[in-house]
């Protein structure tokens, strides 16, 4: 079964929900998840309404100009995507595998509903978990001399493997602003503490010594302002006094792969939409 989803943000006013859900209704659509949301302080409406193609009366190619005219009424930002359409997904990785495998491994399961065609490494370490699964492999080694042609390179690898998303596993390196703009809102990082707090290097080692009670991790998209992209994902476990350093990167690496997975397939499944620099991540 194929199907459509909707994405949209507009101002807050009557009519909005009812002129979207007017329109698959006098078209045969039938509306499989509908979910809204308004944000009281902006007067914004974000909504997300999926929707069988099966009986559509607008053939496929035509939904997104039939539907500009109650785009333009309400004044929305929106996008319409379809099942059929799977992402192409490259994931820069580091020397820690934990949060490579995971993605590869619900991706060959079809927990992940994308392509992942290219990793792309500054270290050659996970050269034989993409070749396990199938994937192109590529070493491109960054210094602070040669970060811009090397970039250049790995820009020319995804135009290659036309690559929508990028997943940034546990890659230690920080992307320019020029990459970054290119891919807004589709680089997608997991960052090893509960952001805002512990910014920076060695964060389990800051929690150990404060003796904090909870470690937890947050995905995000990246942004020019290092760690400080909307959040899409967050999740704590628990620790105690009890637990060596050794234990809280064992409980920390467990809930950045949970993390990384849950926040890539809300991106997958058109799950996201993004204003200012938060999320609305429905269900």
């Amino acid at each position: 079964m194929e199907t459509a989803t909707i994405l949209l943000a507009c101002p807050d006013r009557k009519g909005i929900v009812a002129g979207v859900t007017d329109f698959l209704y006098r078209n045969d659509g039938n509306i499989l998840h509908a979910d809204q949301h308004i944000d009281d302080e902006s007067k914004t409406l974000f909504m997300r309404v999926e929707f069988d193609l099966a009986d559509f009366a607008i053939e496929k190619e035509m939904i997104k100009d039939k539907f500009h005219t109650i785009a333009k009424k309400f004044s929305m930002h929106h996008s319409i995507k379809f099942s059929s359409e799977i992402q192409n997904i490259a994931i820069f990785t580091g020397k820690e595998e934990h949060c490579l495998f995971d993605i590869l491994l619900k991706q060959k399961s079809y927990e992940l509903k994308c392509n992942i065609p290219l990793i792309i490494s500054n270290h050659p370490d996970m050269e034989n978990t993409a070749k396990f699964f199938n994937c192109g492999y590529y070493t491109i080694e960054k210094t602070q001399e040669n970060k811009i042609s090397q970039e250049t390179k790995e820009m020319g690898l995804l135009e290659k493997f036309k690559i929508d998303t990028i997943v940034l596993a546990k890659y230690m390196q920080i992307l320019s602003p020029n990459f970054i703009k290119s891919y807004q809102n589709r680089i997608i990082n997991v960052h090893h503490s509960f952001l805002p707090a512990f910014k920076g290097a060695k964060p389990y080692l800051q929690a150990y010594t404060r003796g904090v009670k909870l470690v937890g991790v947050t995905a995000h998209y990246v942004t020019e302002e290092l760690d400080n992209g909307p959040i899409i994902e967050q999740e704590v476990v628990r620790v105690s006094h009890s637990n060596t350093l050794s234990d809280f990167i064992e409980k920390g690496k467990n809930v950045e792969k949970l993390v990384l997975t849950r926040a890539l397939k809300a991106h997958l499944e058109n799950k996201i939409l993004v204003y200012g620099n938060k999320t609305v991540v429905f269900d």
